[in-house]
């Protein structure tokens, strides 16, 4: 309990906002399990068409780099804070309209999975940017330990939870046995859950950035090279969220095992990443994002030479640690750049922000023709069991191109800014 009473402490001697942001995407973390997993299932139960579930993830890929050029003239004129609520909201309303549809098409997945990417880009966009002005280098590693540790925990309890309502709906008869009602239900529960952190949001006094210029074609080569990684990175990232359910659907079972395989080893996760974000510092990124890419590697060879249901369990298993390894080293080598390059070039933080989000663009929309060729001409089993792995070789090749990053910059004077002179971390006088 004293070490408890200890990290309970710790927590509240961050900046308020930044323990607002904090308290926002924990809220929210337990909506974005039911809308990415359920979502994916829902599409194939209904069209029993896996290539639909890349659809609409190319689709939703699609609106995402769109709505981040939207946010910023957005910007200009409405406070970050509803913005960034906005996009909350309206992923929870969309998934309430796609359990409307009776029939799923190609044309309905591609609308739906478009306007979800509308509603990420104004999240994503705006809580790159608050992560950026509410942290530092020094607590950066603390900051998304612990935001991992919240979306970990909503990992196991809402896959566990959900799916075991919607398995419950029809074994036991709940609802009249209506598969729709329960997902109607849990698309109220997203919808509230929205809501919730849109509120938080609103107590965090958040500031714009400056209304200033934001679109480039021409940066410095650090930040090229960043470029490259978050291309590398979106050609794996359609995959990770994807392939999980179409694996479960396919090779498992049904949507109850897609929330119990989902759960299986994310509390240990959970507990490690807290752990090493409290305790890793700067110099240990580059370790912990080539094992979690290694464990990524490891996952889709096993799904490859089994493809059977054990296969698959190990495969989403190897994911549940490598996404928020990945997560934790990323995002703060991410941040570190921009302020680095920013300060060089004397630009606007947020044109960084926008031309990293065109990178991973990029690379999502090569990682989703991939898989939607494939599973057209040679097979849906060909792109789950061989085309999986390609990805993930390929993304391995991150860890070169985040080393030479690392190394390059050597993280210059704009990202040592201590905590207690830094202006970005400064609470407004009233507070």
């Amino acid at each position: 309990m004293g070490k408890l009473r200890a990290e309970i402490q710790h927590f509240y001697s961050q900046p308020k906002q930044m323990r607002m942001l904090l308290l926002t995407n924990m809220a929210y973390a337990f909506a974005l399990p039911v809308i990415e997993l359920f979502i994916g299932a829902y599409i194939i139960r209904k069209s029993n068409d896996v290539s639909l579930v890349m659809v609409y993830q190319l689709a939703q890929g699609t609106g995402i780099p769109i709505t981040f050029a939207i946010n910023g003239f957005l910007l200009r004129r409405f406070p970050i804070s509803r913005l960034y609520a906005l996009g909350m909201i309206v992923s929870g309303v969309d998934m309430a309209v796609m359990m409307l549809f009776n029939d799923i098409n190609m044309l309905g997945v591609a609308v739906i999975g478009f306007i979800m990417g509308l509603s990420y880009g104004f999240f994503w966009a705006n809580r790159v940017f608050l992560a950026l002005t509410t942290t530092t280098d020094y607590n950066r590693n603390y900051y998304y330990g612990l935001e991992t540790f919240f979306f970990t925990i909503a990992s196991i309890v809402m896959p566990l939870v959900a799916g075991y309502f919607i398995a419950a709906t029809q074994k036991l008869g709940w609802l009249g046995g209506s598969l729709n009602s329960a997902y109607h239900i849990l698309t109220a529960l997203v919808i509230l859950l929205t809501l919730i952190a849109s509120y938080i949001t609103g107590k965090g006094n958040f500031v714009n950035p400056p209304n200033a210029r934001f679109l480039y074609f021409q940066f410095h080569r650090l930040w090229d090279k960043m470029l490259a990684l978050a291309a590398l990175k979106g050609v794996a990232q359609g995959f990770i969220i994807a392939a999980p359910v179409m694996l479960i659907m396919r090779l498992v079972g049904a949507e109850g095992s897609v929330g119990s395989i989902q759960s299986s080893g994310s509390l240990l996760s959970a507990i490690m990443l807290y752990l090493l974000g409290r305790m890793a510092k700067p110099e240990h990124r580059l370790k912990i994002f080539t094992v979690g890419l290694g464990l990524f590697v490891i996952g889709s060879a096993i799904n490859m030479f089994r493809f059977d249901a054990l296969g698959a369990i190990i495969f989403v298993v190897c994911l549940v640690f490598a996404r928020p390894l990945l997560d934790l080293a990323y995002f703060p080598i991410q941040l570190g750049v921009i302020e680095c390059v920013a300060a060089k070039e004397k630009r606007n933080q947020f044109a960084y922000i926008f031309s990293h989000e065109a990178g991973l663009y990029v690379g999502r929309l090569f990682g989703c023709l991939l898989f939607i060729f494939t599973a057209r001409y040679a097979g849906e089993d060909t792109a789950l069991r061989y085309a999986l792995l390609a990805v993930a070789i390929v993304q391995f090749f991150s860890v070169f191109v985040a080393r030479s990053i690392l190394k390059d910059g050597e993280w210059c004077e704009a990202s040592r800014v201590s905590p207690i002179a830094s202006n970005a971390l400064k609470e407004p006088a009233e507070l």
